[in-house]
């Protein structure tokens, strides 16, 4: 289990890093916001073009790619009918929640508690390629248009194609599928580029926590909790369900898929929520309640289905 906790404790080693800057005010909230764009413009693009440039496209859509789309669009979806049956939220911020509740931190705990739990990795490309290629551009289109004024139906149309990191994604498929060996003169500025991703969207996350308790009663606490609940407990029950009754897996394909289901939110909830300034607090509270109690939760699918 050295891989669940190490895992963990590095991303949270870098969150406490910006909430210490801005509690000794050696950052100011204004830092937060540029950092945010930064990642979301720059930084993160070149991350996402890497991943997906070097993952190995026809196999990631064999059975893990099905399995994590149709996981994920369950659990949105059960988030979405609780919030517009019960919270009666807007739309874009039953987005923010729907996405809290279904999109793993597959990048930066993935691979180290794949790598550590069942000996390889090849897990988790598959969900990142769902994640970057299908759930993103869904996700940030509804929030688009449910933020914006009236859209035209090119501009509808078009809307998923102007975001930096879904075109990032779709030219790492293109270099993916005709394997093209980009030079160094073009590939080592990406690479130092997407090095500054992971650290820098984690340091304005660590920045949002400053003088902030979460779960406020008026800052969507119950949305926080249920969404909490359906990342860490329901996500991971309806891939076992799933991949054990559905697509026939077992041992260590089994183990492999509940893990990459358990794992927390993503920080880049938080991120793709912030250019809109809808759901922000939920997005980050459920990001930090889902890291906090993936620990048990990877320990406990670890135990039970290995």
């Amino acid at each position: 289990m050295g891989g669940v906790v190490s895992g963990i404790l590095i991303v949270s080693a870098v969150i406490f890093v910006g909430y210490l800057c801005a509690g000794l005010r050696i950052l100011g909230p204004e830092v937060q916001g540029a950092l945010t764009r930064t990642a979301y413009y720059v930084t993160n693009p070149a991350l996402l073009f890497t991943v997906v440039a070097g993952s190995d496209i026809p196999a990631a859509l064999g059975t893990d790619a099905p399995l994590a789309l149709l996981s994920a669009a369950i659990v949105g979806l059960l988030y979405a009918l609780a919030s517009f049956l019960f919270f009666r939220r807007p739309v874009a911020e039953t987005a923010v929640g729907a996405m809290a509740s279904s999109y793993a931190n597959a990048n930066n705990i993935g691979i180290p508690v794949s790598l550590y739990a069942v000996g390889t990795a090849q897990h988790v490309a598959p969900v990142l390629l769902v994640q970057l290629l299908v759930l993103a551009p869904f996700y940030l289109t509804v929030m688009a248009l449910a933020s914006g004024s009236r859209l035209s139906w090119k501009k509808t149309l078009l809307t998923p194609f102007a975001n930096p990191m879904i075109i990032a994604s779709a030219l790492g498929v293109v270099v993916a599928l005709t394997g093209w060996d980009a030079p160094d003169v073009l590939q080592k500025p990406v690479d130092m580029l997407a090095g500054g991703a992971v650290p820098m969207v984690l340091l304005a996350f660590g920045l949002s926590l400053a003088g902030r308790a979460p779960l406020q009663k008026d800052d969507g606490r119950v949305e926080t909790l249920v969404a909490t609940f359906l990342k860490i407990a329901g996500m991971p029950a309806v891939v076992w369900v799933l991949g054990r009754f559905v697509f026939g897996l077992e041992g260590q394909h089994l183990l492999a898929s509940v893990i990459m289901a358990a794992l927390p939110t993503a920080q880049n909830v938080f991120l793709f929520a912030s250019p809109y300034g809808r759901g922000m607090t939920v997005a980050r509270d459920v990001i930090l309640c889902t890291t906090v109690l993936s620990v048990g939760a990877l320990v406990g699918v670890a135990w039970l289905v290995g």
